[in-house]
């Protein structure tokens, strides 16, 4: 059909709104599981997350039913296609987070669903990113999403279910796509200059994949710190401290939808964080994982109250869509 249907098009990267709720959400899965607070909180936090990917569903849809060239248009942009996963591997999550206490076999059902969508759409983005040429200057961090994201948080999902098995095999799917990805975007960001303004909160994924598979190996191997968590922690660390010096540029942008890069990020962060104070135990380390996860809650709080003001003002959308089509973004 013909695109000029008059329906501003919902961007792909409108599906991290519901991706950051349910990182979130599994920091407060983590205290509750560790007696701090009641379960309430994260169970909330897990359906408003699932509330806000269906309607984002249904918006994106609605769109594809108008405009069928919609999704094949998404998929071959170089810096739109990857945000696409965030349909399949945030319903993953939620189907372990926060179904899977209530009715574990309708949860197990929807895991592999989505598990099977997602790893067949990562496999199929990096096979389009073999078979057609890429630009260094459209490589940015959210090409994490559809394999290392995907492989990581399903691996830890697995884990949880006890699938040691598939948790393993998906470890190495997203821990060796954080390998070879990694290097690129790194070499892409060292190298080049920055990319769009857009682009520049997709930073902040760069500190998630250590806090994402520091969690997965931790259900993997009976919560312990061993050789591979502290190296998870060295590099993690490294990441976070160099977002420090990314201050001056975040601090210039104005908001905008990919702001919400930062929530599921720093919520993986302190999730992780949770988890090694209640490994490790130092002294005073049961008030330090309030403090986590309050700020956590901070940041992703005024991320969602920020969104909430920018759609009852109408500007959450672009008021262009020709702006839309040019970076297949939400600016």
């Amino acid at each position: 059909m013909s695109r000029s249907s008059g329906l501003t098009p919902v961007p792909a990267n409108f599906f991290a709104f519901a991706f950051g709720l349910a990182g979130l959400a599994e920091a407060w899965v983590l205290m509750a599981v560790f007696g701090r607070v009641s379960s309430h909180v994260a169970d909330a936090l897990s359906a408003l997350s699932a509330l806000a990917w269906l309607l984002v569903l249904v918006a994106y849809l609605r769109r594809v039913v108008t405009d069928l060239a919609t999704v094949s248009r998404d998929l071959a942009n170089p810096v739109t296609a990857p945000f696409l996963s965030l349909a399949f591997i945030t319903p993953m999550l939620l189907s372990v987070l926060g179904l899977y206490s209530y009715a574990p076999g309708l949860a197990r059902t929807l895991f592999y669903v989505f598990l099977g969508l997602t790893v067949l759409l990562g496999s199929w983005l990096t096979g389009q990113w073999m078979y057609g040429p890429l630009e260094a200057d459209n490589f940015h961090p959210g090409y994490f999403l559809p394999t290392v994201a995907g492989g990581l948080i399903g691996s830890d999902a697995a884990a949880v279910i006890g699938e040691r098995g598939l948790a393993e095999v998906l470890f190495g799917y997203g821990a060796l796509s954080w390998l070879f990805i990694g290097s690129i975007v790194l070499g892409r960001l060292l190298l080049r200059p920055l990319p769009p303004g857009p682009l520049l909160p997709t930073f902040a994924l760069l500190i998630a994949p250590p806090a994402v598979a520091t969690l997965a190996w931790f259900d993997l191997h009976g919560g312990q710190i061993d050789t591979v968590i502290r190296m998870l922690g060295g590099f993690g660390l490294l990441m976070i401290l160099a977002q420090i010096r990314l201050l001056p540029a975040y601090l210039k942008l104005p908001f905008m939808p990919s702001t919400w890069s930062f929530a599921f990020s720093w919520s993986a962060v302190a999730a992780a964080g949770i988890q090694w104070l209640q490994v490790a135990r130092p002294a005073g380390y049961q008030p330090e994982q309030y403090v986590v996860i309050a700020a956590s809650s901070i940041l992703v709080g005024a991320i969602a109250i920020r969104t909430a003001l920018a759609a009852c003002r109408g500007q959450l959308l672009p008021s262009q869509p020709a702006t839309l089509d040019a970076r297949g973004l939400a600016g």
